[in-house]
């Protein structure tokens, strides 16, 4: 069972991020602290199974001040035996924290700190309405360097608009430089419900597949030239610090979300908290739960899941998944040097991780 905590505060929004938050506002951050340590008391110990990780992410979980988190800490230490825990992640922005407030992180038992810097280059992180500098950026992993954080990741963007070759390969070379465990390379897409998106619809943006390709391939040769082993699309890992809470979402581990808009699956019930923190509070308030929708997925809809987050990572999937057609379009993309099939499991190749999207979709 995986656990994952949504902080929705942001101290400004990001045009590209489809992720539900906003600013403080009027819903006071004590208020919503209440709310979700009394979610997580009531849905955890309601569990047979308990998690073995926990993510608190975003928003801007580290934006949270010390005392804050300390309060919510404290309630999730009563809460979860976090000597049982194989990992307990937080997503944190370069901005948000001083060596004090890192030096807390580990305090209170976070093991990974998943840093979303996105760019080295100013130009870059000004189109992506970043609030943080460069020089921010580089200060902030000596920061958790020096807080003794057992796993740090950097978060970077490819193909975002604006941005040149030069300035993603300086990108990964900058990140490289400062020795972090994990680093996740991620292809900017446009969500829907953010001004990238409208910008896409109006014209004034364009997806470019062959940037997409380039940049994704030149990620790969020089993360794995640096040490670093390719085991999901995006993300890169030296030895030990794979994400742990990530990689059983790929392998489609059953998880609980905590938080507005957190959405569970938890024996083939699929349920979503409602996306709004005023009336998350509210609800939690009132009946002590925040589900606004809830289905029970078909084993069909889970073996597509299964295909699509499966094909992701360097394990593959089982080639029982796939129905006759599926499988005929497998061996005809192996024989195209987009996959292997071997000892009953499928996996992509170099060259077939960069369309893994196309592909899933080729044989689900």
């Amino acid at each position: 069972m995986l656990a994952y905590l949504h902080i929705p505060f942001c101290h400004r929004v990001c045009p590209y991020c489809s992720f539900y938050k906003h600013t403080p506002g009027n819903t006071p951050i004590s208020a919503f602290l209440d709310a979700i340590i009394a979610e997580s008391t009531n849905r955890i110990n309601s569990l047979s199974e308990k998690p073995r990780t926990l993510f608190l992410g975003g928003g801007t979980p580290s934006m949270l001040s010390p005392t804050h988190l300390q309060k919510l800490f404290t309630a999730l230490h009563e809460i979860i035996d976090f000597s049982q825990l194989e990992e307990v992640s937080l997503e944190a922005n370069p901005a948000t924290f001083d060596l004090e407030k890192a030096r807390l992180f580990r305090a209170l038992g976070i093991t990974r700190v998943s840093l979303g810097i996105q760019s080295f280059a100013s130009p870059v992180l000004q189109t992506l309405g970043r609030e943080h500098d460069p020089e921010q950026a580089i200060r902030s992993v000596e920061l958790l360097h020096k807080a003794d954080i057992p796993s740090i990741n950097i978060d970077l963007m490819f193909s975002i608009p604006g941005q040149s070759t030069e300035q993603w390969r300086d990108s990964l070379d900058q990140a490289i430089s400062l020795q972090p465990h994990h680093i996740s390379a991620y292809n900017l897409t446009y969500e829907e419900d953010t001004a990238f998106f409208e910008s896409l619809l109006q014209g004034k943006m364009h997806v470019d597949d062959q940037v997409d390709h380039e940049h994704f391939t030149i990620a790969h040769e020089q993360l794995t030239k640096a040490g670093f082993a390719h085991y999901e699309t995006s993300n890169y890992a030296k030895p030990g610090h794979q994400s742990i809470h990530n990689s059983g979402y790929w392998r489609g581990e059953p998880y609980l979300g905590l938080g507005p808009s957190a959405v569970s699956t938890i024996a083939s019930i699929r349920s979503k908290n409602i996306a709004d923190t005023a009336r998350y509070v509210e609800m939690i308030n009132a009946v002590g739960h925040a589900t606004s929708e809830s289905e029970l997925l078909r084993e069909e809809d889970l073996r597509l899941e299964r295909i699509a987050l499966g094909l992701r990572t360097t394990d593959g999937i089982a080639v029982s998944l796939l129905d006759e057609p599926g499988l005929r379009r497998a061996r005809q993309l192996a024989d195209m040097d987009l996959l292997n099939i071997q000892d009953g499991t499928l996996t992509l190749t170099k060259r077939g991780s960069a369309l893994v999207d196309s592909i899933a979709g080729e044989i689900a």
